[in-house]
């Protein structure tokens, strides 16, 4: 069966998965994070995407970024793999891929989603009960927008500039977001998209997207969700 598309379109932000293979941990030692958030901020710059918010978890990965064109996701995820599947292969005395096939993507309306999926994003830690609180984990982006905690890699998306005149007011409105959860429907809806490569917005979005990229881009996935395997390691519970 032929790989499916995926699709890109300059400054309309993309969720990026990535999973560790048969679910296993790609991250070990404090090294290792600073390692791939080291090449990623290296590639975002290269590669001309923006950076909003990430998470990285013990088997998997997720970014929320803007390109300024449509290779630059392509490029930037490349560059990261590039270099950090030999780096662990090397490290830990290991060979050949890491990660769970190619990395998953969806297009994301920002206006609708951006902040629900920052908070999708940066609550991983939460869900996977790891962390009470997502200010407690290390290896996301949320201490950098909700405390103002310094983070090169990220850059400030224009709908959270607009959260507040100074820093520190836009870290506090942020910050306020974390005060009630997301609705069920909006983790259905975003876990959807980015497990099926479908635009995440509503009807008007999909159709503006399709119509920019002439083509049919997905469709979410349909009927009861699929079960976990037993050998699953705990911390996919934040998918």
């Amino acid at each position: 069966m032929p790989r499916k598309p995926r699709f890109f379109l300059p400054d309309v932000p993309v969720h990026l998965v990535q999973r560790g293979r048969s679910r296993e941990p790609v991250f070990f030692e404090n090294n290792d994070y600073h390692a791939y958030l080291n090449w990623l901020k290296t590639a975002g710059e290269r590669y001309d995407c923006a950076i909003h918010a990430y998470v990285l978890m013990t088997n998997h990965i997720h970014i929320l970024a803007t390109p300024k064109d449509q290779q630059g996701i392509s490029r930037m995820m490349q560059y990261v793999g590039r270099h950090y599947v030999p780096y662990l292969n090397d490290t830990y005395g290991t060979s050949g891929s890491i990660w769970e096939g190619r990395y998953k993507a969806s297009l994301i309306s920002d206006e609708q989603y951006l902040f629900a999926c920052m908070r999708y994003i940066e609550l991983n830690p939460v869900r996977a009960e790891m962390v009470g609180r997502p200010g407690d984990y290390p290896w996301s982006s949320y201490r950098r927008n909700a405390e103002g905690e310094h983070d090169p890699l990220i850059t400030e998306h224009s709908l959270f500039k607009a959260l507040g005149k100074t820093k520190r007011k836009r870290q506090e409105a942020y910050k306020a977001l974390f005060d009630v959860d997301l609705e069920e429907s909006q983790r259905t809806a975003i876990r959807a998209a980015w497990q099926t490569g479908t635009p995440l917005g509503n009807n008007h979005f999909k159709e503006l997207i399709e119509k920019k990229l002439k083509t049919k881009v997905g469709q979410a996935r349909r009927g009861r969700p699929e079960k976990r395997r037993k050998t699953e390691v705990r911390v996919t519970k934040g998918l």
